[in-house]
């Protein structure tokens, strides 16, 4: 495998973030978002209850193909 590993993330471009993401199964996929909400849970416990949530302002990146 190529490459190198790095613990900081200010080097994980959001392409690369994609292609790990995208390299995945759906059932892994799946497994990550099933943590991933887990872990939001177990933080924030009245997270669920939450009415009239609405996405937050300029947070969301679209990636294009070059």
């Amino acid at each position: 495998m190529d490459g190198f590993v790095s613990h900081d993330r200010a080097s994980d471009s959001a392409e690369a973030k994609a292609r790990w993401f995208q390299s995945l199964t759906l059932a892994e996929r799946m497994n990550y978002l099933c943590e991933v909400t887990n872990l939001a849970l177990n933080a924030r416990p009245d997270l669920a209850e939450k009415k009239g949530a609405r996405p937050a302002e300029g947070r969301v990146r679209v990636i294009r193909r070059p």
